[in-house]
């Protein structure tokens, strides 16, 4: 392939964060990466590369214009008591950015909302998950956060743990994913005000579905993140820590019958093809005691250089099998497609005409995993993968661009920073948080040096997420909320509602960066210059 011009982290900073109120000087002098990860200890600020700061742009407490039942505030719910030590925190999720030309519309008739949005969806659970909309361009409290999923007469939104968000400029409408193993599914929400929030079950099918990004012909391309069963880290020592987790999550790829409506369609899987042979879920049972944890194939295709034939095989066609709801990660397995250690979000490349994509896999989110070099090898840490797709997009290649390790691992969002940089947020969870005495972070990827990486972000927690996780240290009886912070919602755009500015055509010019500090304060940033504050 042509090697690509290089920019550079900084230079690539430079050009997103260009804002009309982000000095450009301000934009340069963004440099070196933050030193180190902050240490699971008392509340802590977040540690920015140099040059790079955060804008706040809500919070927990804010309020929404139109409260509906228990959901009354951006990122808590209205419900201590009966929850019996605090409020649920409603986790903010991913988020979508988006500038329509005219106003959409919401609750307040005749009100104008602006034209710049950011959107996402709240990750919290009981039938109680929602969707926001932060109306940038609004300075009154009271309008600036507008609820998109109001309860039903139940008190209930019916939607649980709302994750992934992307704009579909062929439907004209919004897209959200649960993450909800398999009851999970794609919500679809149209940008003007007024018409309700539908499923995609019977097309799209249940799962646990977190990204999802269209391409240029109105395909849909998503990410499955389950955990799978856990093994023994060393089969040999039965004393030894059952933390390494089976691959039982998929790359997924819906074909729409009608780009405009996404309620017909086939559902297809990735599957990867080693030393001839597909590789394909492999059960733990006892011909299979380990399941695939340490196979040789699981070896191969997570080996940085190497590369491996991939396919997309259909899973589920509506032609056939009808609209009803169906379990998709059932059907891939089935189809005998190939399972990752939890792909949470996948993104296309910039300027490769939609025909490469890279994807992460979590892992394992266990130190007693990743120490152990046989799993380390096979993913335990996390892996970056990158997908050549052919010229027809039905086949190509697949290959790991890169390992996680003790330093870098847990990958979950992904964002471009433009063709040669590479985003990507961390999910360690309390646990490994423990086991490394290390916070996570968000990490910038020259692609043309797969060994280098700058730490954008060093996240801290705030003073209510270093309280909860006191709590949980303490096993404190009824709490409900997680412990530390996440960095979640990372999402590079320019807010392009066209099918000409879909993410993954090219650089992004006047691209805005935004970015989520999950659980705690559940605070919403926009990254921008350091100078950018000055004088406001």
């Amino acid at each position: 392939m042509r090697r690509l011009r290089r920019l550079g982290f900084a230079a690539a900073l430079i050009a997103l964060t260009a804002l009309p109120s982000a000095r450009l000087a301000a934009a340069r002098e963004i440099g070196a990466g933050a030193a180190a990860a902050n240490p699971r200890a008392a509340a802590t600020a977040n540690h920015m590369a140099s040059g790079a700061s955060l804008r706040l742009l809500a919070q927990g407490s804010d309020p929404l214009e139109n409260p509906s039942g228990v959901i009354t505030r951006f990122g808590f719910l209205n419900d201590f008591p009966p929850q019996t030590i605090e409020a649920t925190e409603t986790e903010p999720d991913e988020n979508t950015y988006l500038v329509l030309d005219h106003n959409p519309g919401g609750p307040t008739p005749g009100y104008d909302y602006g034209r710049h949005f950011l959107f996402q969806g709240h990750e919290n659970a009981n039938n109680l998950a929602y969707v926001t909309r932060i109306n940038l361009d609004v300075k009154a409290p009271h309008h600036r956060i507008t609820l998109l999923t109001p309860v039903g007469a139940d008190g209930k939104t019916h939607f649980n743990r709302i994750d992934g968000s992307t704009w579909n400029p062929f439907s004209r409408t919004l897209l959200f994913t649960q993450e909800d193993s398999a009851v999970g599914g794609v919500i679809e929400i149209p940008a003007t005000w007024g018409t309700p929030a539908r499923t995609l079950y019977g097309s799209i099918g249940r799962a646990a579905y977190e990204g999802i990004h269209p391409d240029d012909l109105g395909n849909l391309y998503l990410a499955e993140d389950t955990g799978g069963s856990s093994v023994l880290v060393n089969p040999a020592d039965p004393t030894s820590a059952k933390a390494a987790r089976l691959p039982i999550s998929f790359i997924y790829r819906f074909v729409p019958t009608d780009p405009t409506n996404l309620t017909a369609g086939k559902l297809q899987a990735l599957q990867v093809t080693i030393d001839g042979q597909p590789l394909t879920f492999v059960p733990i049972d006892a011909t299979h005691p380990t399941g695939d944890v340490f196979s040789d194939a699981q070896l191969k295709l997570h080996t940085p250089g190497a590369s491996w034939s991939v396919q997309w095989v259909t899973v589920h066609d509506t032609t056939v099998a009808g609209t009803a709801d169906y379990d998709a990660a059932a059907a891939a397995k089935a189809a005998g497609a190939t399972p990752f250690k939890r792909p949470e979000n996948l993104q296309f490349l910039p300027g490769s005409g939609f025909r490469t994509f890279f994807f992460v896999a979590t892992g394992d989110t266990n130190a007693s995993s990743g120490n152990q070099p046989a799993l380390a090898q096979r993913g335990a840490w996390g892996a970056i993968f990158r997908v050549d797709l052919s010229s027809d997009r039905n086949s190509g290649t697949i290959s790991a661009f890169a390992l996680g390790d003790s330093t870098h691992n847990s990958f979950d969002n992904v964002a471009f920073a433009d063709s040669e940089t590479l985003l990507l947020t961390e999910d360690r969870g309390d646990g490994l948080h423990k086991q490394l005495n290390a916070l996570d972070s968000v990490w910038a990827y020259d692609l043309n040096h797969p060994g280098s990486a700058k730490r954008l972000i060093a996240l801290g927690r705030d003073p209510h997420s270093f309280a909860d996780s006191q709590m949980l240290d303490a096993a404190t009886p009824g709490f409900q909320n997680e412990g530390d912070n996440e960095p979640t919602g990372l999402h590079v755009s320019n807010g392009s509602a066209t099918v000409n500015g879909l993410l993954g055509r090219r650089n992004q010019p006047g691209a805005r960066w935004f970015i989520t500090q999950q659980h705690g304060l559940n605070r919403v940033w926009e990254i921008v210059g350091t100078k950018s504050l000055e004088g406001e």
